[in-house]
């Protein structure tokens, strides 16, 4: 069975390409380090809820919408050799400077997963 990790980001309406660019750039990074997957989706249909929504849980602010983003490897396992990989990697490093990143990371969540269902 593979193994996930799920990411919600808040990100300024403004700066969606920038963060398109930067997706782009470190999905090439963890392909190329062992991910099979790499996923990147702003939001479009997305529901405000009554109780509990994305928007809700980054806490978003007047101009920004949610991306969510998930990352499939081949299992835990894999999923730490990539993960300690791509910390290394310089071209990730110098974009995980708060001030260079197109979003709050502060109000960023994320999270591994053990799928359950697979087809």
């Amino acid at each position: 069975m593979t193994y996930v990790d799920g990411f919600v980001v808040p990100v300024p309406e403004d700066r969606i390409e920038d963060y398109r660019k930067m997706a782009q750039k470190a999905g090439e990074v963890w392909r190329e380090h062992g991910a099979l997957a790499f996923v990147e989706c702003v939001a479009d249909d997305v529901p405000e809820g009554k109780t509990t929504d994305f928007f809700r849980a980054v806490k978003r602010e007047p101009g920004e919408t949610v991306v969510f983003a998930y990352i499939v490897y081949e299992s835990r396992e894999a999923r730490d050799a990539v993960m300690a990989k791509v910390m290394e990697d310089p071209r990730i490093k110098e974009d995980m400077e708060q001030e260079k990143m197109p979003f709050d990371g502060k109000r960023m969540f994320w999270g591994g997963f053990t799928p359950i269902v697979e087809l």
